[in-house]
């Protein structure tokens, strides 16, 4: 406790000096301690009801074992529209300009009825109804023109909370009779929205789906009523499906070691990078299980999740949820490239070649996290064209040699093709985060690389002479080409192994300000290594408490956790089929207008 109370009484600039006094094996194991990553509360039965900050107002909330963000914007706008139209009150779906909630329009006539309405509905258990002004702050109910209506839902440990983010708020509009610049009747929100804050007092309404209406909810099964002018799609929505796309290996798993093992016997230890063998790039710390909530939770408009991998399955997943498709290797190798393989870069090399990949999807590293609700536009516009994140890290001068970090070496290549292909340079890095990528520019580029490419594809272990495909050069590639333009994103990065890392991560976990954060590590000795699982432990568990649907049973899990992954495969995936490489190119019938013509 002394320590403790020295330790916080530091200036932060000399809080990471205090801890370099120590060993470095040491140094994270006192940071940890000494750094409260989650408030330290009793769990309570899931169906009770607890007191929870949210968004700085205290309120009682429903313990659930299972939400998320999509399913509370649904049950809240669901209980506010049934309440309405039982008590037989007009109202329609409004275009809030925040899509993390959704608004209903009634008449301002209605007022006293609507407001009796709804008090009877929020006596739910964690339903909360609150009186605001057009900022969303509370004020008197008399002076309200908008009521907020929501379910107020936490895990056991009360330290995820989702409420008013996600609510549903009643607008009352006000009728105007017509007049001389307006020759017909109006009515007029008390706020502006995403269409327009008048429209004509008699007007059609139709029935669209949720997901038309809205940028971040994927339902398609349940309808709303709208004003006809609400319900075209938008010139900034986007509309065609975006898939998801993991890479994922279990180190810990025995007969992968021993295929890695051969494969090192093979290819001769002493010619390999000592960072392309490093144990660390394998581990897996069921960052993959927290990974999939947190796309669960925060990009519910993915349509589908593969999760390549080396004939592995963990043991939580259940191979059978349409959520996530397993692919092997070899379903997407084919006859190209040397499996089995250990390189990043050659298992990126052929993601293109997932069977019923769209044509937009997301590559994403078992590290990676979304950190917080996100729309389809963070990643791709709405006419197709793609974003990337560079990143301030310039990259390193002259051409690759074997003294290069792989991850360098690949860069410099990158930039050699760049420059023979587009005649420009490249300079920076890009951000360690989710990569939007076009799969008929990988496919181009594999038409314009072929020997580059199938090179990388038979690399092992990462190679001098490999390309870095999806993380750099299909950004510049399709820049250079007029299919993408570079994009913000809120953004954290925590090295495992650095000291400082628990106090960034507990700073995360209290603000949850990122978009996305990366978890990494490159490089550890044993004793950091359980140092890092502990850790990582407690901020995953706090900061993504809820399953996704593709999770198994805790019984079914505990079963299958006494299996290696390889042998889960076997049992519980059905064969992989043989795939062909393709002989020669052909247009694909989803390419869009003006595209280039697409490999098979």
């Amino acid at each position: 406790m002394i320590a403790l109370k020295v330790y916080r009484a530091l200036p932060k600039s000399y809080r990471l000096k205090f801890i370099q006094l120590l060993p470095p094996q040491r140094q994270l194991w006192l940071v940890r301690r000494l750094t409260r990553m989650a408030p330290r509360r009793s769990r309570v039965p899931v169906g009770q009801l607890r007191r929870v900050k949210d968004h700085g107002t205290w309120v009682r909330a429903v313990v659930a074992a299972e939400a998320s963000p999509a399913a509370l914007w649904r049950r809240n706008l669901d209980l506010v529209t049934q309440a309405l139209n039982s008590a037989g009150i007009d109202n329609f779906y409004v275009r809030h300009l925040d899509n993390l909630r959704s608004s209903v329009a009634v008449p301002l006539s209605r007022k006293a009825e609507v407001l009796r309405v709804l008090t009877q509905a929020a006596r739910g258990q964690g339903v909360v109804l609150r009186h605001v002004n057009k900022a969303g702050d509370p004020i008197k109910p008399k002076r309200a023109k908008i009521v907020q209506l929501f379910h107020a839902v936490t895990d056991p440990g009360g330290g995820t909370v989702y409420g008013r983010q996600f609510a549903c708020e009643v607008e009352f509009w006000r009728a105007v009779p017509a007049q001389e610049s307006t020759p017909v009747p109006q009515i007029i929100a008390p706020r502006n929205n995403q269409i327009a804050p008048s429209l004509p007092a008699a007007g059609q309404t139709e029935a669209v789906p949720a997901a038309d209406l809205n940028h971040f909810v994927p339902y398609r099964d349940v309808t709303y009523r709208t004003r006809s002018e609400y319900a075209p799609v938008g010139y900034e929505q986007v509309t065609f499906p975006i898939d998801l796309v993991y890479t994922w290996v279990d180190g810990n798993d025995s007969d992968w070691q021993q295929r890695k093992n051969q494969a090192l016997r093979d290819n001769g230890e002493a010619e390999i990078n000592i960072i392309a063998a490093n144990m660390s790039r394998y581990i897996s710390r069921d960052e993959l299980r927290y990974s999939l909530r947190s796309v669960h939770a925060y990009a519910p408009w993915v349509r589908q999740v593969y999760l390549v991998t080396d004939d592995q399955v963990p043991p939580w997943l259940n191979t059978e949820h349409p959520m996530v498709r397993v692919v092997r290797h070899r379903e997407i190798f084919a006859d190209t490239g040397k499996l089995p393989t250990f390189n990043s870069h050659a298992i990126e090399s052929r993601l293109h070649r997932i069977p019923g990949l769209s044509e937009h999807f997301i590559y994403v590293n078992d590290d990676m996290f979304f950190g917080r609700p996100l729309q389809p536009d963070t990643f791709f516009h709405a006419n197709g064209v793609s974003k990337f994140f560079p990143s301030p890290a310039q990259l390193d001068v002259g051409p690759a040699t074997i003294h290069d970090a792989p991850v360098t070496a690949a860069g410099k290549n990158n930039r050699r093709h760049i420059q023979e292909h587009f005649g420009r340079t490249i300079t920076q890095k890009m951000r360690h985060v989710p990569y939007p990528l076009r799969k008929s520019v990988l496919e181009e580029i594999e038409r314009n690389l072929p020997a580059e490419v199938a090179g990388t594809a038979t690399h092992q272990f990462r190679h001098p002479e490999d390309l870095s495909i999806p993380s750099s050069l299909q950004h510049y590639w399709s820049y250079f080409s007029g299919r993408a333009v570079p994009g913000p994103i809120e953004y954290t990065y925590a090295d495992l192994a650095h000291p400082s890392t628990p106090v960034k991560l507990a700073l995360l976990l209290a603000n949850r300000h990122s978009d996305v954060f990366c978890l990494n590590d490159t490089e550890s000795s044993d004793v950091l290594l359980t140092e890092q699982h502990a850790m990582l432990t407690d901020f995953l568990t706090a900061y993504f408490p809820f399953p996704a649907p593709c999770e198994l049973p805790a019984g079914t899990e505990a079963e299958r956790a006494g299996m290696t992954s390889t042998a889960r495969a076997e049992a519980f995936l059905p064969p992989a089929p043989a795939i062909p490489a393709p002989r020669g190119a052909e247009v694909s019938t989803d390419a869009p207008a003006g595209q280039p013509e697409r490999v098979g």
